[in-house]
């Protein structure tokens, strides 16, 4: 910086010196002092002039314009055009020269050909003809306010940028079509509303818009496509801040046409909100949006909402609950008018994302049986048509937590109709150890029940009322048959315990058997399985009972 204001003075002593005529003045602008003549400066400058005129001292050798547009940089252009030395006019700085001859009053009412009326011109007929043009001098206008806004500057570009934008995206003068919206990116988030809200005025269709905030997005969120991580995850208060403004920013933005963007695009706006502790109702904005198009929602977008950036983590899922839950509430209404139309395609094909979904997040230790339920509660049971990826995300789950007890695999099975399962799932469900016994049961007693039923209909659904009876009054039964056989256990051992205190006398060996005749006599009269059911604990073992006569009826081997 200090170089910076050495050269430019080194510069302003080569042209002030060469008239020959010692300074007078110390013109100082910010930690840059410039030499300067009176007389040259009072001839351009109203406001100088006023300066001098209205000082105290006899003799003024020394000011203070640190505040001035543009500073040191811009000041210097400035006092070359008092003195007629010649300098380049560009986009770059145009307005903070426009906003420095209005500081110095250096306008045409003050002197004819001054520098107002000179950058004025250039903005007319040069940096404003072209959309580039605009947008750089909106750019410039961003560190001039609020004194380019006061002259009119910033209204003025955004009303051109806006008109030529929509006249690009209509026919549009080169390619790729979409390149005025890259353009758009250099602004901040302000100047980008005012330039949307303009186009909107001027009735730019939805996609149009769409297409502008989705680049503009690309830019300024580079966590929106849930691949950057690194300038989201940032210990700066101040950052996250600015990142908070920008996100609620854009999605206020968004046009109401629900096809306008893609809803992965929407997945990854929510997941940014998530994260930044945006606004609730910038949540509950994008939410809606994204129910509203679920259909077209693919397993990717449903797990960009659900995982910390890195991926190393579940998010909280309320969001995902809610944005499912909006969905269906909306076919709800909609099946109302379409003549009680059970479920329409899109919900077929939404709760088949949502069960493949269930398998990918099954997985993690952290996700509880409740929100697993939830999720998988959500989707009405006539949308799914088999339950077979329900099992496979339920068997997924069970596999990932192995430490639940029965009742607990019961819960999370219970979100599982096991008669809607296909043969092959039945199959496997009939072997697989991590479910609960009712559901193995389910799965051995079906393909029965419907060769019993001979394919009647409404046989078949007495038939299926019957069958969850016996299942449940046997799943009790096995229950308790487990209790009795783990207290007879408890017993053996501890009469092994008592031979081992006591020695193997003859008279005590007389009597143990007797007494473990009696409790084994007892506890056979409790068996629940004496009438020719048979015990899913031997199940793997695959010997049949030799001691009763088959039954074919609910013949499990």
């Amino acid at each position: 910086m200090a170089n910076r204001f050495s050269l430019a003075m080194e510069r302003t002593g080569q042209w002030v010196f060469s008239q020959e005529i010692s300074t007078d003045i110390i013109v100082v602008v910010g930690e840059a002092n410039f030499c300067l003549h009176k007389f040259m400066l009072v001839a351009k400058s109203n406001h100088i002039r006023k300066l001098i005129l209205e000082s105290k001292e006899t003799d003024l050798t020394r000011i203070n314009l640190s505040d001035i547009p543009g500073g040191p940089e811009i000041f210097e252009k400035a006092a070359k055009f008092c003195y007629g030395v010649n300098f380049e006019i560009t986009v770059d700085n145009v307005a903070a020269l426009r906003c420095a001859a209005e500081y110095l009053q250096m306008t045409d009412k003050y002197c004819d050909g001054n520098l107002a009326g000179r950058t004025d011109d250039f903005l007319s007929q040069v940096a404003l003809t072209t959309l580039s043009g605009a947008l750089v001098v909106l750019k410039s206008c961003e560190d001039l306010l609020p004194i380019a806004a006061d002259l009119g500057i910033v209204q003025r570009c955004v009303e051109i940028t806006a008109a030529k934008a929509c006249v690009e995206a209509n026919f549009p003068s080169r390619s790729p079509p979409n390149w005025w919206t890259e353009e758009l990116t250099i602004l901040d988030i302000a100047f980008f509303e005012r330039i949307i809200a303009s186009m909107k005025g001027r009735g730019a269709k939805g996609l149009t818009l769409a297409s502008a905030i989705i680049t503009y997005t690309e830019r300024s969120l580079s966590d929106h496509s849930g691949k950057g991580a690194r300038s989201l995850d940032s210990s700066d208060p101040d950052v996250r801040l600015q990142q908070r403004d920008i996100l609620e920013s854009i999605v206020a933005l968004l046009p109401q046409e629900k096809s306008a963007f893609p809803i992965h695009f929407l997945c990854c706006l929510l997941r940014t909100a998530i994260f930044l502790r945006a606004d609730s109702r910038c949540k509950s904005e994008l939410e809606k949006k994204i129910s509203i198009i679920l259909e077209h929602v693919t397993l990717d977008d449903l797990l960009v909402l659900s995982f910390t950036v890195d991926g190393a983590r579940l998010f909280d899922l309320e969001s995902v609950r809610k944005v499912i839950s909006g969905f269906v509430e909306r076919e709800k209404g909609v099946a109302i008018f379409n003549a009680g139309e059970v479920c329409s395609t899109a919900m077929y094909r939404v709760g088949k994302t949502i069960d493949a979904y269930l398998g990918e997040i099954a997985t993690y230790a952290d996700l509880t049986i409740s929100k697993f339920n939830g999720i998988a509660n959500l989707v009405p049971k006539a949308a799914r048509k088999a339950d077979d990826d329900l099992y496979r995300a339920i068997d997924i789950y069970l596999k990932a937590h192995p430490n639940l007890d029965e009742i607990e695999r019961e819960k999370v099975c219970s979100v599982m109709d096991p008669l809607k399962l296909s043969y092959d799932a039945r199959v496997h469900a009939s072997q697989n150890k991590r479910l609960p016994v009712q559901i193995v049961l389910h799965a051995l007693y079906y393909d029965q029940l419907k060769l019993r039923s001979g394919g009647d209909d409404d046989h078949q659904d007495a038939d299926a009322v019957t069958m969850r009876k016996q299942v449940q009054a046997d799943t009790s039964l096995v229950k308790e048959n487990e209790e009795l056989r783990t207290e007879l256990l408890k017993m053996k051992m501890y009469i092994q315990d008592i031979k081992k205190g006591q020695g193997t006398s003859s008279k005590s060996s007389g009597k143990k058997p007797t007494f473990f005749s009696s409790m084994s006599k007892t506890l056979g009269k409790l068996n629940p399985f004496k009438n020719g059911s048979k015990d899913t604990l031997n199940i793997d073992d695959g010997m049949p009972d030799l001691t009763k006569p088959r039954r074919r009826r609910f013949s499990i081997s």
